[in-house]
């Protein structure tokens, strides 16, 4: 039995490693920061003119921090209307509705920020899988939004509820949808059935933290790692057995780890802010971990996932209510190469050698992804104010959204 599931368990991991290959080329952008979860585009972007890149379409949509995803021609965001987190479809190229599939919520913020999902969604194998901000973990059809299966796994696994909410956008890889969940006992991250929601296993005692796991690879072999509320945790994907771990978290109880790891330079880049700071792990073959450096000084990011690109890493340094620096620093070592203080808060996507930043305030900027200086290229008002998601890009068009509007632009063409 034990073989058959060993084998079941292989293929399921060459069929995913090809299904993400293909997404990778169709330029789909299918979850949390994009085709390779590492805020990276295959594409291709050239700067606008004066009048901004061109609005193809405009929808009308509720609260939440969840960013859109892009697979197959549909865009499906994650939001809030009134009582009910709804994922919902648009048609990428027109902005139809497409389907709606609304899930009742009682969550309240209790700090008066945002209600809506936080999370993003994940597109694999025909099926959407969304975690809402009470900690329920559902699956519907691309097609048409119907129901697969869903599970108030916060609830059944006794998590807190923590600052604000779960926040986690779903892994998934092979047969499994893996989430931070924070529960008792030895449920801090979970591991369930993509078909059915089943859970396959449970690892660690720790509180959830806001980021989201990512997959690489470590002497040849697949790892997840995840960056929860005390630090990293490399599992081993199939039974989720922790093979390393290290602390990383602020001294201060009101804290947050939201960052989601970055692989770069052959380790994994962490950034947290609350006197925390950036560091860059390595990870031997058996999945323990070593510090290659660490200091608050570098990169120390409050929500944001910095980008790596040609030996640096790209993000933001600072609290985000103190208006952050846009920075870049020296992935091997730390070293600060250029900072644009006071810049704002916002999310950093790699197009290319070129970076497309989103300032909170909805204002894109263009730029080279370059060591040496950031110069903005080109740059227009796109959004309204408080953004917090990321955005997306698939074929030629970029996606954002903010409390009221999921908005399409054209980037394919100068104007």
């Amino acid at each position: 039995m034990k073989r058959r599931s060993s084998m079941r368990f292989g293929v399921a991991a060459a069929l995913w490693a090809a299904g993400w290959l293909a997404n990778a080329w169709a330029a789909d952008w299918p979850q949390f920061l994009g085709p390779t979860r590492d805020g990276v585009s295959p594409e291709s972007v050239e700067p606008w003119g004066a009048a901004g890149p061109r609005v193809l379409w405009k929808a009308k949509v509720g609260a939440g921090f969840s960013s859109p995803v892009v697979s197959g021609g549909r865009v499906v965001l994650h939001h809030r209307e009134d009582d009910s987190e709804v994922l919902q479809a648009f048609d990428a190229a027109t902005g139809k509705v497409l389907w709606r599939a609304p899930q009742p919520t009682q969550y309240r913020d209790d700090f008066g920020f945002d209600e809506g999902p936080r999370g993003t969604p994940s597109i694999s194998g025909g099926t959407v899988f969304s975690f809402g901000a009470a900690g329920r973990l559902s699956a519907v059809r691309l097609v048409d939004g119907a129901p697969v299966w869903s599970r108030p796994v916060g609830e059944e696994m006794r998590a807190g509820k923590g600052f604000f909410g779960f926040a986690c956008s779903p892994l998934v890889w092979s047969n499994l949808v893996v989430v931070q969940v924070g529960g008792r006992p030895g449920a801090g991250i979970a591991a369930f059935d993509a078909a059915d929601g089943h859970t396959v296993w449970r690892a660690t005692e720790d509180e959830a933290g806001y980021a989201s796991p990512v997959v690489v690879s470590v002497g040849g072999r697949p790892r997840i790692v995840a960056f929860d509320r005390e630090g990293v945790v490399v599992l081993e994907p199939r039974d989720g057995r922790v093979a390393g771990r290290k602390a990383w978290r602020s001294r201060q109880g009101a804290s947050v780890n939201a960052a989601t790891p970055v692989p770069v330079g052959g380790g994994i880049f962490v950034t947290a802010s609350y006197d925390t700071g950036g560091a860059l792990f390595r990870l031997a073959d058996d999945g323990t971990i070593a510090t290659a450096w660490s200091g608050d000084g570098s990169l120390s990011s409050h929500f944001a996932t910095p980008v790596a690109s040609e030996g640096w890493l790209f993000g933001f340094h600072g609290r985000q209510e103190q208006g952050p620096a846009l920075r870049c620093i020296e992935a091997a070592t730390g070293k600060v190469l250029w900072s644009e203080d006071g810049f704002g808060a916002g999310s950093v996507t790699r197009v290319g050698r070129r970076l497309l930043v989103l300032r909170e305030d909805g204002e894109l900027l263009l730029g080279e992804a370059s060591g040496e200086r950031w110069a903005a290229t080109a740059r227009a008002q796109v959004l309204g104010t408080g953004i917090r998601a990321g955005a997306a890009i698939s074929e030629g068009r970029w996606f954002g959204r903010d409390k009221r509007e999921l908005v399409a632009l054209e980037l394919s063409a100068k104007r």
